[in-house]
C-alpha cells in the first residue's frame, strides 16, 4: 500500500464519519421539531439549524465521501469482481440506498421549511435508526469482506 492509498483511505473514512454524523442527527432534529408549532420561534431555530447541518456538514461530507471512495475503488481495481469478490457492489448498493435516505431527508427539510409536518414525531424516530443500520451494514462489508 502507497502512502497517498493510505491518505485516501483516512480521508474517505474522516468525511464519512462527518457524513453519518449529519445523517444520525437530522432526523433526530425533526423528531423535535415536529413536536413544535409552526411558525413559532422554536420552530425557525430548528429550520436554521437543520438548513445549516445539511448544507454546511451533510452535503459537503457526502459529496467528499463519494469522491474518496470510488478514487479509492478505482485506484485497488476493486471493481473487478473476478479478483476482489462482490462485497463492493453489495456495499455500494447500501451506500446507494443512504444516498436515496440523504435524498429523502432533504426532501423533507424543505417541507419543515414551507412549515409543513410531513410526518409524526414516531415517523422521524423510526427513520432516525435506518441511517445507524445501512451504516452497520456497510462497514461490515468494507471490513470483513464476507464474499
Amino acid at each position: 500500500m502507497t502512502n497517498a492509498y493510505l491518505w485516501l483511505k483516512a480521508l474517505h473514512i474522516i468525511t464519512l464519519i462527518s457524513w453519518m454524523a449529519g445523517m444520525l442527527y437530522l432526523p433526530r432534529l425533526y423528531v423535535y421539531h415536529s413536536r413544535v408549532a409552526p411558525g413559532s420561534e422554536a420552530s425557525e431555530l430548528f429550520k436554521l439549524m437543520e438548513r445549516k447541518l445539511l448544507r454546511l456538514i451533510i452535503n459537503p461530507a457526502m459529496i467528499a465521501t463519494w469522491i474518496f471512495g470510488l478514487w479509492l475503488a478505482f485506484k485497488i481495481n476493486a471493481f473487478d469482481s473476478a479478483a476482489n469478490g462482490h462485497w463492493l457492489h453489495a456495499k455500494l448498493g447500501l451506500v446507494i440506498l443512504m444516498q436515496l435516505v440523504h435524498a429523502y431527508l432533504a426532501r423533507t427539510r424543505r417541507a419543515f421549511a414551507r412549515d409543513e409536518r410531513p410526518h409524526s414525531e414516531r415517523f422521524f424516530r423510526i427513520l432516525n435508526e435506518v441511517p445507524a443500520v445501512l451504516m452497520i451494514g456497510i462497514v461490515i462489508l468494507a471490513t470483513v469482506k464476507p464474499f
